[in-house]
């Protein structure tokens, strides 16, 4: 590939056009806003000029409900010699180029499975998809020539590509993404209005639960107005499951005993099943999940005190897994939970104290 044509400079867009251009490829960008376009193009993501002729792919990044049309008018005028899409639903788009009649054999629907909660150019990095999965979901009249376009588009962002018929995909990011998001949305809008003295004991587990309500509402319309029949299910799924649960907790409050025991019965299965599924997603790089164990360390809310956290244990030949912080409130003050191998625990735990560090356990 030498020469691209990213439609729709948002977050995934912009991304894009950014890791093409680190890695030589000349990229044309074009957005409904042209303001949007020039932002991307003054961020080192290509140029605002339109090409000269035909590209080799066009990527288009527009919401889901504007896919198909965008689709279809850069398929008509010609304007690459290949096509995708990067929109978070596959099957409907796909459906709708099948009803306009066009030759869908230059054309291959993907999802990059990556994302943040802020949109638009400036939140955009040019490694926002590495070691992510990117769907393809390619069918038997998609072209070979298409395919292996797409196969690059891919390897050029430094994602894992992953092949899967489209229904099946939206089936999937409705479990894994869409309804997930949903629910963090009912979560965090239990917040609106609560007291203000309650809001101020959230702590890490409300922060995760929540993050990504964050989200811009516009484009969520946008995503769960093209999926929504998987997404209903699922959530009918989860309604399900809340009615046992508020069932089961009422009868903890009853004064009879075998009546509480059901309760504690209900409770504890939908912590159970909780678990069993917790334990499927993948863990670091998309292997298998792995156990690891938590070193709690308290640090002062200073410059540098990460660095200096990082660098003792690397000195003590441990690779940290994963970190978490919870900040103290009210206090300048936090908990770093270091996650290690199991066998590295005492280690690093040695180490650090050496060096000055409070643990807590």
């Amino acid at each position: 590939m030498r020469t691209a044509l990213v439609i729709g400079t948002g977050l995934i867009g912009t991304s894009a056009a950014l890791a093409l251009t680190q890695r030589g490829v000349t990229v044309h960008l074009a957005d409904h806003d042209p303001e949007q376009a020039r932002t991307a193009a003054a961020l080192g993501a290509g140029t605002d000029q339109a090409p000269e002729g035909p590209v080799d792919l066009a990527i288009v990044a527009a919401p889901p409900a504007h896919v198909a049309r965008v689709l279809a008018d850069a398929m008509r005028r010609g304007a690459a010699r290949g096509y995708v899409d990067v929109a978070s639903v596959k099957g409907g788009p796909r459906r709708e180029l099948e009803a306009l009649g066009l030759d869908l054999t230059t054309y291959i629907g993907t999802h990059p499975m990556s994302g943040r909660e802020k949109s638009g150019p400036l939140a955009a990095t040019g490694d926002l998809f590495e070691g992510r999965p990117w769907v393809l979901t390619p069918t038997r009249d998609t072209d070979t020539e298409v395919l292996n376009l797409a196969l690059e588009l891919v390897s050029h962002c430094r994602a894992v590509p992953v092949v899967m018929d489209a229904d099946a995909h939206d089936r999937a990011v409705a479990l894994v993404s869409h309804m997930p998001h949903l629910v963090s949305n009912m979560v965090a809008a239990r917040l609106e209005h609560a007291e203000e003295a309650a809001v101020r004991l959230c702590g890490q587990g409300i922060r995760d639960v929540t993050r990504i309500a964050a989200s811009e509402p516009h484009m969520w319309i946008d995503i769960l107005s093209a999926n929504p029949g998987p997404v209903a299910d699922l959530l009918s799924d989860v309604a399900a499951d809340l009615d046992e649960t508020v069932r089961a907790l009422r009868a903890l409050q009853s004064s009879d005993e075998a009546e509480r025991g059901e309760g504690t019965a209900g409770i504890e299965d939908v912590l159970r099943r909780g678990n069993a599924g917790q334990v499927r997603v993948p863990g670091k790089h998309g292997s298998a999940p792995r156990a690891y164990e938590t070193v709690v360390v308290l640090i002062d809310d200073q410059p540098g005190q990460l660095a200096r956290i990082f660098a003792d244990a690397g000195r003590a030949g441990v690779n940290i897994e994963d970190v978490r912080i919870e900040h103290a409130t009210g206090q300048q003050a936090g908990l770093v939970q270091l996650s290690v191998e199991p066998k590295a625990v005492p280690l690093l735990e040695e180490a650090l104290r050496e060096r000055g560090w409070a643990l807590r356990r």
